[in-house]
């Protein structure tokens, strides 16, 4: 297996601060992290990745939550509610009706809003104070606008966030007005959102804090170092496979990351990396279509549309990280409906297991490629689940069974459950 993009780099360059310096995947450009707001690179506007003169291997770790992994992050510590050391629940029915060896749900929906955007923002906003910046933005199918208001209010920032109108579940707008975000609600989809917020963010008017921002996906790298960690140590070895909803691919791009540097310091095998496979919804799939046709680049899809709304997403921003990372790693890609999304959200609900339907598009996913021979039956898998059930409960409400009148009396309540 190769890992070869953009491995990092053991000799730190002149303008590494403290052994950390940004570089452009595309052509090479390095960048101080800290002298100037950027968020592609200066030279060809291409994406940036954080690297390390040192990266962590496992003896590095300690504590608990991503800051337990500030060996591999730029801070020691950033503003923090706390996030992470999220459950890696065992669902043993759905691994049995599945159908492979071994079978975890990483269940990110008990961060503290409720999201895995809580791992970027506690390291996104740290870099913020940093850099000195008094206003923070971001784009959003919700959970980003949710995580970064908090976030944002814990480090008295002002915080705006842009919404396609109509297109975001009551719950996590909630979150973001409560923790007293300023709304904006766009007439357009999420990718619009983002490129006015790109746009306000090259004005200097705001910090982006979507998943372009680099130092965002250093947080969600912790995902992985927290699932390899508790796998090795309940199992003896690493997972086979990592199954995970994609929308803008910022997951998919920072897990590849985590295993490139636990690679790079020894800490495992090449062989041993899990194989990333990304699970997109059949109405918003263009890295699906990229990876099923080969492409090195993603067509941008300009209407999109599914009930899975945290990845209701056409132009996938971090594609260029996350193809490679599905390819060098081994996975795939797959698209599926609204409709397996859905039974797979109650199958997970089942096992006590509750998650908003963007989330259970990794088990739904899982199912068809177990289903096509594509997955083997002798692999031990991680699903990555995203959101809490609570983060769209009008969807959660639709899944489940509807309730049942009965009369005011003991006797009638036996009797309709067929006690008597």
């Amino acid at each position: 297996m190769s890992l070869s993009l953009g491995a990092p780099a053991q000799d730190a360059p002149a303008v590494a601060d403290d052994g950390v310096w940004l570089e452009c995947i595309s052509c090479g450009g390095q960048f101080a992290p800290f002298d100037d707001i950027r968020f592609t690179c200066d030279d060809c506007d291409g994406l940036l990745e954080v690297r390390y003169a040192d990266p962590p291997t496992w003896d590095d770790f300690s504590g608990e939550g991503v800051w337990r992994y500030s060996a591999g992050l730029p801070f020691e510590e950033g503003v923090s509610l706390p996030e992470g050391h999220t459950p890696l629940h065992e669902v043993p029915r759905l691994r049995e009706d599945i159908g492979v060896n071994r079978l975890r749900v990483k269940h990110e929906g008990m961060n503290p809003t409720g999201s895995f955007k809580d791992r970027g923002m506690t390291v996104g906003v740290r870099v913020a104070e940093e850099l000195g910046v008094d206003r923070l933005a971001c784009a959003s199918t919700g959970n980003t606008s949710a995580a970064l208001a908090a976030y944002g209010a814990r480090a008295g920032l002002e915080t705006l966030v842009l919404l396609p109108a109509g297109k975001v579940a009551a719950g996590k707008v909630a979150q973001a007005s409560l923790h007293d975000a300023r709304i904006l609600e766009v007439d357009g989809n999420f990718d619009a959102c983002l490129d006015i917020v790109q746009n306000l963010a090259n004005k200097g008017e705001v910090y982006l804090l979507n998943s372009l921002n680099p130092f965002r996906l250093e947080g969600q790298k912790t995902i992985g170092f927290e699932i390899l960690e508790e796998f090795r140590d309940d199992y003896g070895r690493f997972p086979d496979r990592i199954v995970l909803p994609v929308g803008n691919a910022g997951n998919t791009a920072a897990l590849f990351k985590a295993f490139r540097e636990l690679v790079a310091a020894g800490a495992m095998d090449a062989d041993e990396v899990p194989a990333l496979t990304g699970v997109q919804a059949a109405g918003a799939a263009p890295m699906v279509e990229a990876i099923e046709n080969g492409a090195d680049e993603v067509r941008r899809w300009e209407e999109v549309e599914t009930r899975a709304t945290a990845i209701r997403i056409g132009n996938p921003v971090n594609a260029p990280k996350a193809l490679p990372g599905i390819r060098e790693t081994g996975g795939t890609a797959v698209a599926v409906d609204d409709e397996a999304i859905t039974e797979a959200q109650r199958d997970l609900a089942r096992e006590g297991v509750g998650v908003e339907p963007a989330s259970a598009a990794s088990v739904a996913g899982l199912r068809t490629l177990r289903g096509r021979g594509v997955v083997d039956a002798d692999e031990d898998v991680v699903c990555l689940t995203t959101g809490h059930l609570l983060k769209d409960p009008d969807a959660a409400y639709e899944a489940g069974g509807d309730p049942e009148p009965v009369a005011n009396s003991t006797s009638a309540v036996l009797e309709h459950i067929g006690a008597e």
